[in-house]
């Protein structure tokens, strides 16, 4: 087997590290420097792609729906969520490192189809929690896969989004029924907790990094309740 050749590499922004992309004939790999393994690799993908399908299962019909998608990495979770939605319907991506976008918009973009040549689809440069701050009930869905579960591994501001200030921003960014799906390396009570302290229904699947085989990953599924005008206020934390 031919050995992996490094081909770009690219710094995260506030001390985060240095990624680095390398290709195998059509095999592609990131790994972040300080971090044992590879992040993400072109031949294991699928529960990426889960990840969208169970966070988008609800709107698949619905037109103008609107989608976030936190972290890019190679284009699988954006590629997933637009085959699940309608011709109306816009993604945000938000994409921290500007390299990442050009690697998929590049040679890394033929792994998962280039999806930002979608038409749906619009590129935000910067960090994820900018838009979640803003906490206005915008989305349909919020996709999550900026690290290997609910702690800042690749960004440590990114320890944010999981505390109680960023469960209730993510909380509040959302639509009425609408959902947020976070991608896990694996199971984490704790933070199931958090979630419903912050006033979500949360269920929990387990997925496979390739269909039917691989490591076994976790989608933290967080639904956002429905809320009529004359009802009792959300729980207390929930926005």
């Amino acid at each position: 087997m031919k050995p992996l050749e490094k081909i770009a590499t690219a710094i995260i922004p506030d001390s985060g590290g240095e990624l680095t992309l390398y290709r195998r004939e059509n095999e592609f790999s990131i790994r972040l420097s300080g971090v044992r393994g590879e992040l993400m690799n072109s031949r294991v993908f699928n529960s990426e792609q889960e990840l969208a399908k169970l966070g988008c299962a609800h709107i698949r019909d619905k037109d103008g729906a609107e989608v976030l998608v936190g972290g890019l990495g190679m284009g699988y979770t954006l590629a997933s969520a637009l085959g699940c939605l309608t011709a109306t319907s816009r993604v945000t991506v938000a994409e921290l490192v500007p390299e990442v976008v050009e690697w998929n918009r590049g040679m890394l973009g033929e792994c998962a189809g280039h999806p930002l040549a979608d038409k749906r689809c619009h590129v935000r440069f910067g960090d994820v929690i900018d838009l979640i701050k803003v906490q206005q009930p915008r989305f349909d869905a919020i996709l999550l896969d900026v690290d290997n579960g609910p702690e800042g591994i690749t960004h440590s501001n990114n320890n944010w989004l999981y505390s109680t200030r960023g469960l209730d921003a993510l909380y509040n960014s959302l639509q009425p029924e609408g959902m947020l799906a976070v991608w896990s390396a694996g199971a984490d009570t704790l933070f199931t907790i958090q979630l419903k302290k912050a006033g979500f229904a949360v269920s929990q699947r387990t997925v496979r990094g390739r269909p039917g085989k691989g490591s076994r990953h976790t989608i933290f599924l967080a639904k956002k309740p429905w809320r009529s005008p004359t009802s009792a206020p959300y729980p207390a934390g929930a926005g």
